[in-house]
């Protein structure tokens, strides 16, 4: 179900991130802008997708596993199972649709509030779809504010344009670093890979004549 970008073991850290949001409200288009450079006219999101992009942030070499929610009502029984462990949430609405901002302290902040099992978990506020000024339903000072109301980062972005798409998820993952248990966790993930893989490293080498 998932596809990467960058594969290889060669990271430092290992950070789960969520996107929730209405429907439609460009969580896919941002994640496939993040990991791709392009987007184009996507399909609605089944139940959960993710992806994975590796990248330089702060000195670290970053993993970042990328799950991508359906925001229709008959997939919420997968909640529990996709808020479990995530280091970063990334809530998301559409600046030229008012009723997707209100839910977010309606229906996706409790959300977070019931499902999180990260007290400490990092949350970002992301107005999408700029690029639509002339149809803003939203403005940039309430986002701020419902941002602070919720203890969110906020940023506004497109996905179409690409304009702060980066910067969401690398201004996200450098505040997930300023927190002591979240890189704990993150660096405890890539431990535990790398004694996975070790005994294909271990094996004596064959017909060594030296003592």
């Amino acid at each position: 179900m998932g596809s990467s970008s960058g594969q290889g073991s060669s990271y430092d850290l290992s950070f789960k991130i969520l996107l929730i949001g209405d429907s439609g409200v460009g969580k896919s288009s941002l994640l496939v802008s993040f990991i791709s450079s392009s987007v184009d006219d996507l399909a609605p999101t089944i139940g959960v997708d993710f992806k994975i992009k590796q990248l330089t942030v702060g000195g670290k070499r970053l993993k970042l596993t990328v799950w991508d929610t359906a925001g229709q009502e008959r997939f919420r029984t997968l909640t529990s199972s996709y808020y479990r462990g995530a280091q970063g949430i990334i809530l998301v609405y559409d600046v030229t649709r008012r009723e997707t901002f209100t839910n977010l302290s309606d229906v996706w902040a409790k959300e977070v509030e019931l499902y999180s099992t990260n007290q400490d978990c990092v949350k970002m506020l992301v107005g999408n779809k700029v690029d639509r000024e002339s149809e803003r339903a939203v403005s940039r000072e309430e986002g701020i504010a419902l941002a602070k109301e919720h203890g969110c980062m906020f940023l506004e972005c497109s996905a179409k344009t690409r304009e702060n798409v980066e910067q969401c998820f690398e201004e996200l993952a450098l505040k997930i670093m300023e927190v002591p248990s979240l890189l704990e966790e993150g660096s405890t993930v890539v431990k535990r890979n790398i004694l996975k893989q070790k005994p294909e490293y271990q094996a004596p080498p064959s017909g060594g004549c030296c003592s």
